[in-house]
């Protein structure tokens, strides 16, 4: 039997609907992220002596800036999965960049947006 050069339109449903889900989740954390980045402080700190007003803006600090990564590093992950995607539709979702060949069904469902099979990432 010829090996297969690319999955069938029913392999990549399944895929679409498993992308799917991971991009409403991933999205709904880059909305926490922006809003922890973006929403002032609730405690109000006026009546704490200067020193822990100090101390806490710091924290927030580096809260913010911590978020802030996250967040970059979900939107990433968003475009990542967008990208699949695209090729689910152009049906070459799956295709390894390297070998060409079937990237796995485990590697996908774990990594949904992979490029490369674990031959190819290994090599690297």
């Amino acid at each position: 039997m010829a090996e297969k050069n690319r999955y069938t339109d029913a392999e990549l449903v399944e895929f679409k609907e498993l992308i799917q889900q991971k991009l409403d989740k991933a999205r709904e954390d880059y909305e926490i992220l922006k809003s922890a980045i973006t929403q002032s402080e609730s405690n109000d700190t006026q009546d704490t002596s200067p020193t822990f007003k100090v101390l806490e803006e710091g924290a927030a600090t580096l809260s913010k800036e911590e978020a802030g990564r996250l967040a970059t590093r979900q939107a990433k992950f968003i475009q990542h999965l967008q990208g699949a995607q695209v090729r689910i539709e152009n049906k070459t979702y799956g295709i390894c960049r390297e070998t060409g060949k079937l990237i796995s069904k485990e590697r996908l469902r774990a990594v949904p947006h992979a490029t490369l099979s674990i031959e190819a990432k290994s090599r690297q």
